[in-house]
């Protein structure tokens, strides 16, 4: 097997909670998932009774309830944490390795129990991770899957019964007492929360830290043997711990020390404790295949070789009883198959005393219909409202005792022992002891029936094997005296005498002590044999509790009820002075000695004497006394010399002719006794006969009623829970029409709905406003009514939706001027499916007044782009979608509408070196968004021509602050690119004419700073070219003297207040600082407006002259 990774494990639940409910267990359901967290790490899987023809509506109804996700299990599907899957109808669930699987249900094999089977395949799949919920339901489903569940150490909680709509299944899963919890729905969440998160549920902490406290482990074990009088020391630890484990964390207790604590305060957790070692899961006939063996092959063996009229078997460990009545069923079928009738005893035995008077009631719960086949239900059960009560004769067939197979004396004489399932919780040395007292209990070739997982271990030398896969085995007849000496006289020689009762001892004394044992009766054995006559030890009560010599010619063990009262078992000549004696000797705490004992046999007599005396015995312990019977030979003197008993004098009595004249007169009184109860018993047989014959006609009457109650009762769960399903729906049906009633009252939207007659169904007030209509309308044909709205066939319109089941929408007009967007839907009620019309009429009045008015704003922005000669587009940077208006297309020699390429398409219409000036300025936009960018570019058109373009875009970000899209304006801008490039070729003429020039020349731009200078001027004045371009002309070349009138007429031309002085003499300032006077002729230069923007100045240096000329 792969092993898990950690991703592997982050997908598995912590806990699988199987939730079982039937009928009431909707509102059930719904509470507690309305209280469940939705991230517990628990997987939750739901399983109801549903009806196999109805739709389920549990995941629409449940999803309100919960944010965990819900799914309708299917095939195979994982089970995963913080989930919640549903049952899908008509189907059995199952889980196997985490997985769902699913089956049909067989709805004709009788009752069906689908909460049983999911949480019996729960227990088995997940084991101590497993949580059992049963919630409100009839019947007694999910009673089986609980006992699964706690055999396997997992969690069981149920409903309170007061708060279930139906207490059948609550209180049939309480009954059990295996319940960890009794809550209300609204409980249970946080109970189940606060139990995964214990640490030893969960698992943080492992068996280990309770290993390792042995005192606080050996203190519960004593407070259990004091309780229940078992004791639990050498069963597994494993299973001990699991179980401790689980009532810590169901009582949210930490350790160990304190869970001892609570055990002593409260004495019912004691007991709740003790059930959970004890739990004993089974059911009838567990195991089909092993009963067909056994009814195929060994019991008819068995029945067929009986030597007398009589069988004895032994179910030990028989729990509930279901085990014991299998066999006698089975035994019975057999018997009746054979034609041969045996008197079968079956012992049925358990050290639980509860669990034995429930067995011994033989009432079981419906759901073992699903063990039971249908024949056998109908021959041996009679049905008692919801129980199955077992029939009378099978009944008498088992004998139920309180019996704990490891301590008390072993059955015997016995042809078969079955033993299943119990040998696994027991350690080596107790299996051992176990099987040692079976093979005492089996005659030769009787069979033993074990467990499949158990063996017969270092005992396989007596046992020869049937069946390997079945556990069944064959006794050789080989005997240990040991074991017979040891067992079956329960003389436990340590608890008795060598220790209090409550003393609890470490496993290293309790071997050395059980040595001890086993030496002691060794030797009391060998004493027997050979020195000692036989011997008896009992108590003052006369109860058998040790013997050593051949029993079989004094005692008898009668078949039925293991006893031990001595006076019962031994020979009934030796009956009268046995009891006399012990009496004697207790009163008077001295011998008692008989003699002259006559014991009359089928073939011959014998004489014995007998004597009884008092063991010595210290204070703590019990009155014991022995018995010796000795058998006298013709002598008259004792066939064995025993041992002589210390004390008073020995009273002899003579009791043989008395005794056997007593004898005579109690079989003459027995023998008129029995005649007159045979005349007696004919009486009743005829009377029974009469009896029979009317119970059978009842009886078959009885199985049909039984048959058709329970379709009817499955019948009436699945009704309830779709009753439940269909009141949920409605209560949601009725919020939405109210919803819809709101809706409709307060939209303020005209609505008409007319049904498939087209008749008026509902409407709204505000149609009245322009259709004739009042409530008392409703039902009448829609054709009788009139309206105000202006060219339209309302009429045919609303037929021909109803017809072609095609909407229409439309804008109208009231005679009032009123606009209205008519809409007429079918009204659909199914895919495919219409019944009717709807009409919904929304004013748009405020709508159409938007409308023209964008319609009229849209008119004049066209205007205003044709007049400016201006393009605009829109780039949608998600889809890359590039729209022009005409004019952008006309820019770019194309047709309208001719454009519908993306970003890349316009990119490919430019130069390529454009083409990458316009990429860099578009990307640095994007990149910041509140930078536009302005790019001139050429278009080249399909014809070859090229044309200048100005293109400006800005970029528009969506809510989240991300770029969305680009909006910008595109000019022809060829005419002014022309003009520009003849501009710019004047002015190098100009300005390279000035340059050949000698004359000084400058150029002021239009705030008089240095645009031009010559190379003449700087020759002639000493200047560089670098210390004048861009400096102000009054402030460098201007001496302080003449500056403010030069300033003065600068900018009285600039600002229009005065025209330019085309000639002026002035002096400039040199480069050394010197002087120079300069006569100009001043050019003023104007921009396309006729506004100055500069002056370009020529001078000539003169040396006279002063002022202008």
């Amino acid at each position: 097997m792969t092993p898990k990774t950690p991703s592997d494990l982050k997908d598995t639940p912590s806990h699988y909670v199987g939730i079982g409910a039937s009928a009431g267990g909707l509102e059930a359901i719904d509470t507690f998932f309305k209280n469940m967290p939705p991230d517990s790490g628990c997987a939750f899987i739901v399983v109801q009774h549903l009806s196999p023809d109805h739709k389920s509506l549990m995941v629409e109804l449940l999803g309100k309830r919960t944010e965990m996700p819900l799914s309708r299990a299917e095939e195979g599907m994982l089970v995963r944490p913080n989930h919640v899957y549903l049952i899908p109808p008509n189907h059995d669930l199952r889980i196997f390795h985490g997985k769902l699987l699913l089956n049909e249900q067989d709805r004709h094999g009788g009752i069906n129990l689908p909460i049983d089977i999911f949480l019996n395949s729960l227990a088995e799949d997940q084991g101590d991770k497993a949580v059992a919920i049963i919630l409100s339901g009839t019947g007694s489903d999910g009673t089986r899957g609980v006992r699964a569940i706690k055999e396997k150490v997992g969690m069981v909680m149920v409903q309170n019964e007061d708060t279930a709509a139906f207490d059948g299944m609550p209180r049939s899963a309480i009954a059990t007492g295996l319940v960890d919890y009794i809550l209300a729905p609204e409980e249970m969440p946080q109970q189940l929360v606060s139990y995964i998160k214990h640490p030893y549920a969960n698992k943080a902490e492992g068996s280990e830290v309770l290993l390792s406290d042995e005192d606080s482990t050996n203190g519960i074990f004593a407070l259990l043997r004091e309780k229940s009088g078992v004791d639990f020391t050498y069963y597994k630890p494993s299973t001990m711990v699991r179980r401790i484990e689980r009532r810590m964390s169901v009582n949210q207790i930490l350790d160990l020390r304190d869970y001892l604590r609570y055990l002593e305060r409260y004495p019912g957790e004691v007991d709740t404790l003790y059930r959970d070692l004890l739990i004993g899961v089974t059911n009838f006939f567990r195991d089909p295949l092993v009963f067909q063996q056994l009814n195929d092959k060994w019991l008819p063996e068995l029945i067929e070789g009986a030597e007398s009229n009589s069988l004895r078997m032994w179910v030990a460990g028989c729990s509930t009883g279901e085990e014991a009545y299998s066999l006698a069923m089975a035994c019975h079928e057999v018997m009746s198959r054979l034609g041969k009738l045996l008197e079968i005893k079956i012992f049925a035995t358990d050290v639980d005393r509860d669990a034995i008077a429930t067995a011994g009631i033989g009432i079981y719960p419906e759901s073992i219909s699903a063990d039971v086949p249908p024949e056998f239900l109908a021959k041996y059960f009679h049905r008692r409202e919801k129980d199955y009560l077992i029939a009378r004769h099978i009944r008498e067939m088992v004998v139920f005792a309180q019996h704990n197979v490891i301590k008390d004396p072993p059955f015997t004489n016995i042809s078969l022992v079955s033993c299943r399932n119990l040998l696994i919780y027991l350690q080596p040395v107790l299996q051992q002891r176990v099987i040692e007292l079976f093979n005492f209990s089996l005659r030769p070739g009787g069979i033993l029936l074990l467990g499949s997982s158990e063996t017969t271990g270092e005992m396989a030398e007596y046992f020869e094997p049937l069946h390997h896969k079945w556990k069944l085995y064959r006794s050789r007849g080989r005997k240990r005296r040991d074991v017979l000496s040891d067992q079956a006289a329960h003389f436990d020689v340590g608890a008795r005498l060598s220790r209090p009762a409550s003393m609890i001892m470490g496993q290293a004394y309790r071997h050395n002590l059980h040595e001890e044992e086993r030496l002691l009766d060794r030797l009391l054995q060998s004493l027997g044999e050979r020195y000692l006559p036989f011997t008896l030890v009992i108590n003052e009560g006369m109860e058998l509790l040790y013997m050593a010599g051949d029993a079989r010619s004094y005692l008898r063990f009668p078949s039925g009820k293991m006893i031990t009262d001595l006076s019962r078992l031994v020979h009934k000549d030796l009956a009268i002075p046995l009891a006399t004696g012990v009496q004697k000797v207790l009163k008077k705490q001295q011998e008692a000695h008989y003699s002259n004992i006559h014991l009359r046999d089928e073939d011959n007599s014998r004489t014995v004497n007998m004597r009884i005396g008092l063991l010595p015995k210290t204070k703590a312990q019990d009155v014991l006394l022995a018995v010796f019977i000795e058998e006298v030979v013709s002598s008259g003197q004792p066939a064995a010399q025993g041992l002589p008993l210390r004390g008073t004098p020995v009273l002899t009595y003579d009791v043989g002719k008395e005794a056997e004249q007593r004898i005579n007169d109690l079989e003459q009184e027995l023998q008129f006794t029995r005649e007159n109860l045979q005349a007696t018993v004919e009486e009743l047989e005829t009377s029974n006969e009469e009896l029979q014959a009317t119970n059978e006609e009842l009886l078959a009457s009885n199985e049909e009623l039984q048959s058709t109650n329970e379709e009817l009762q499955s019948v009436n769960e699945e009704l309830y829970t779709v009753n439940a399903e269909h009141q949920s729906k409605i209560a949601e049906l009725t919020e939405v029409n109210n919803d819809l009633d709101n809706l409709l009252d307060n939209i303020r939207v005209a609505t008409l709905f007319l049904d498939q007659n087209l008749e008026i169904r509902r409407f709204t007030p505000e149609i009245a406003h322009f259709m004739r209509i009042i409530e008392q309308d409703i039902g009448r044909p829609f054709d009788h009514l009139t309206h105000d709205l202006a060219d339209v066939d309302l009429d045919g319109l609303v037929r021909g939706v109803n017809q072609k089941h095609e909407s229409v929408e439309q804008e109208v007009s009231d005679r009032g001027g009123n606009a209205y967007l008519m809409r007429i839907f079918p009204y659909r009620i199914g895919p495919e499916f219409y019944s009717g019309v709807l009409l919904t009429f929304v004013s748009i009045n405020a709508t159409r007044q938007m409308r023209e008015a964008l319609q009229r704003s849209e008119e004049r922005y066209k205007l205003a782009q044709e007049s400016a000669g201006l393009g605009s587009w829109e780039w949608n940077i998600g889809n890359n979608q590039l729209t022009w208006s005409p004019q952008v297309e006309a820019m770019f020699g194309l047709e309208p509408g001719q454009f519908t390429g993306g970003y890349e398409a316009f990119l490919a219409l430019l130069p390529q070196d454009d083409r990458q000036r316009l990429e860099r300025e578009v990307k640095r936009s994007l990149d910041d968004p509140s930078r536009p960018y302005t790019v001139r570019h050429r278009a080249i058109w399909p014809d070859g021509q090229v044309r200048w373009l100005e293109e400006n875009g800005r970029v528009h970000l969506d809510p989240q602050g991300l770029p969305e899209r680009m909006l910008g304006m595109v000019k022809d801008i060829t005419e002014n690119h022309q003009t520009e490039d003849a501009l710019i070729r004047s002015q190098d003429l100009f300005r390279s004419t000035l340059e050949n020039l000698d004359l000084v020349a400058v150029q002021l731009d239009r705030n008089g700073h240095i645009s031009f200078v010559n190379d003449y001027f700087l020759e002639q004045l000493g200047w560089q070219r670098k210390d004048l371009m861009g400096q102000s002309w009054f402030e460098r070349c201007i001496p302080e003297d003449q500056r403010a009138e030069v300033r003065r007429v600068f900018e009285g031309f600039i600002g229009g207040d005065a025209p330019m002085l085309r000639n002026y003499q002035n002096p400039i300032l040199q480069g050394d600082g010197g002087r120079l006077q300069v006569y100009w002729s001043n050019t003023p230069i104007y921009d396309n407006s006729r506004r100055p923007t500069g002056v370009c100045s020529i001078g000539m240096p003169v040396v006279d002259h002063r002022g202008m000329a």
